[in-house]
């Protein structure tokens, strides 16, 4: 089975700054380069000497940034070269001068092979962290029994790729179950009840014959931990879904979280349920549990939305209107449906401060298509 991100792939995408640890933009690696060009070229242009050779004091230091220390040194030589070729006239340095600019030179290349191997540590840990990350909430499959599916997944928090919203989507002995939701708190703090949350989840969808069940699981799941956790007061809220086999209908249960939205033809509903109270403050009898059931037809679509969208305010204190968004772009792709909802909210609200998930499940079975 083909796997697509939850996370639309874009090219060149890094939250980081690169002052936080993301690779330096082109600019800042062509300025050393730029700076020497453009120096030797005034010089000559010039009948009359310039005083501007003490920015070539800058280059190496610049060079720091982006350079590794081999390049870093060769554009040290050059600085030094230059300051003593007389058709330039760069301030005729005397030997204090020329002795300052080799200084400078050599301690930006013992600089620059600091930054080299703390970025190589960085670039690994990274490496590592995307992968347990991954393992926590993994790439979401195109297709799961008979409902494709497409989302979208921003952590608050820069430099993560997992927060404090959870989801997952897989096929059972009793259909294909969804989750999504959010647990109390947003970045790396939350990343552990997320993994106990999804994990009971998984071995819910196998072994729970009913939705409600499920439901029941991961609340246990949150209060076995939130009494193994001193001062611990663990919740989540959550929405589930479980499609039938032919994928014409589908069950709904939501403690806490924002309802599904009905995408049908040119209108976005959101589906009329009963709310229970969040995971892990304790649920009633999984059977006394209401599922609310709705009838799918062709071309329907369900959008799961979590608090970081519906919530999300623009500079008035307005609540973004998600219902009334969706209609306007129900003629477009449902994989594309996320992404597209994604750059709207932006422009909507270009600060978002939570955690965002979307997913957009749309029923396909296999025989129809």
């Amino acid at each position: 089975m083909r796997k697509v991100s939850a996370l639309p792939p874009r090219r060149g995408e890094d939250r980081r700054s690169w002052l936080s640890g993301a690779p330096p933009p082109r600019w800042v690696r062509a300025l050393p380069p730029v700076l020497v060009v453009a120096i030797c070229a005034a010089t000559l242009i010039s009948h009359d000497p310039l005083d501007i050779g003490f920015l070539l004091g800058a280059i190496p230091p610049l060079a720091v940034l982006s350079y590794s220390p081999l390049a870093t040194a060769v554009l040290g030589g050059v600085v030094v070269a230059l300051l003593n070729i007389p058709a330039f006239q760069l301030d005729r340095p005397g030997d204090t001068d020329l002795l300052t600019v080799v200084f400078v030179a050599g301690l930006s290349v013992f600089v620059s092979f600091v930054r080299s191997h703390r970025d190589a540590q960085l670039g690994l840990e990274r490496t590592v962290a995307e992968a347990a990350q991954h393992a926590v909430v993994p790439p979401l499959p195109e297709r799961v029994g008979a409902v494709r599916c497409a989302g979208l997944y921003r952590a608050a928090q820069r430099g993560t790729l997992v927060g404090g919203d959870f989801f997952d989507v897989r096929d059972g002995p009793f259909g294909v179950r969804v989750v999504t939701g959010d647990v109390q708190g947003h970045g790396l703090s939350a990343v552990s009840t997320v993994a106990s949350l999804l994990g009971a989840f998984r071995e819910a969808v196998l072994d729970q014959p009913d939705l409600a069940s499920v439901a029941g699981r991961l609340d246990r799941r949150l209060l076995v931990d939130s009494a193994d956790a001193r001062h611990a007061e663990l919740f989540a809220t959550a929405a589930l879904l479980e499609f039938s086999a032919d994928a014409l209908e589908v069950r709904v249960v939501v403690c806490g979280n924002p309802p599904p939205l009905l995408l049908r033809g040119a209108r976005a509903t959101e589906l009329e349920v009963s709310p229970w109270t969040p995971l892990g403050l304790g649920l009633a009898d999984a059977g006394a549990i209401e599922t609310c059931t709705v009838s799918l037809r062709p071309g329907d679509r369900l959008f799961l939305a979590s608090d970081g969208v519906v919530e999300a305010r623009d500079g008035g204190g307005a609540f973004y209107p998600l219902a009334d968004r969706l209609a306007a772009l129900a003629d477009a792709d449902p994989s594309a449906l996320p992404g597209l909802v994604w750059a709207d909210l932006l422009r909507f609200c270009p600060a978002v401060q939570d955690d965002v998930t979307m997913l957009v499940l749309t029923p396909s079975p296999p025989a129809r298509e």
